[in-house]
């Protein structure tokens, strides 16, 4: 965390021990702002249950909540998804990426902020990652395998891109207003299949084939209490 970052968080701190007192005993949850229910099919996409890791779970909370699919088109591209809806201890019921992947022995090699348009709908913030990871072929030798990883946080109402921006949203509801959203963490992924497969696609492709299919499952996922933008 930078030292900018952390002034703020102190200072957001301060500034609420003045009305520590006055808020309820027990914090309240505000109502779920998505769907945690991936839809069947979208468009030219068919999707299929994934299961989650029995390591996955054992890691989060105990109230921790999953949703995971994988989808198919008629051209071979596939597209992972998966919503992580946290429970009341927002500490071990939401992981960023940059913890997990690197834990799956993913090499984060670029990080960046993206907006993602979304018609009919508005835009939605997110955050986009680069990954490598190195793995032996079938021929015993080093093959690079690379994905695109798109993440973003949803609340009852917010809905943001960055978990920093995440924690001073959940910081502010539980100081200032007495409850805590409870927060939903979704995840767009899809392998860079160029030079891989014959009709492969290359990362600026990728990047566009994830960013149209983001925007044809927000509206399928988001609530109507979540702010649009």
């Amino acid at each position: 965390m930078t030292t900018k970052r952390l002034a703020v968080l102190l200072a957001l701190l301060l500034a609420g021990l003045s009305t520590v007192f006055v808020l309820p005993k027990q914090l309240l949850f505000q109502p779920v702002g998505v769907e945690l229910r991936l839809p069947e099919s979208l468009g030219e996409w068919w999707g299929h249950d994934l299961q989650v890791s029995q390591r996955e779970i054992d890691g989060l909370g105990s109230e921790t909540e999953f949703a995971r699919k994988a989808y198919q088109n008629g051209r071979g591209d596939e597209i992972q998804v998966s919503i992580v809806l946290g429970g009341h201890d927002m500490n071990t019921s939401i992981h960023r990426p940059e913890r997990c992947l690197p834990a799956q022995g993913w090499t984060i090699t670029d990080k960046h902020s993206r907006t993602i348009a979304v018609p009919g709908y508005g835009s939605i913030p997110a955050t986009r990652l680069s990954n490598l990871q190195t793995a032996l072929g079938a021929d015993q030798k080093p093959v690079q395998h690379r994905n695109l990883y798109y993440y973003w946080f949803v609340g009852h109402t917010n809905v943001t891109g960055s978990h920093f921006e995440r924690t001073i949203i959940d910081l502010k509801d539980r100081l200032f207003k007495g409850y805590n959203q409870r927060w939903a963490y979704i995840t767009v992924s899809a392998v860079i299949t160029k030079e891989r497969t014959k009709f492969g696609r290359d990362e600026h492709e990728t990047d566009a084939l994830i960013e149209s299919f983001v925007g044809q499952v927000v509206p399928k996922i988001h609530k109507e209490s979540v702010e649009r933008s």
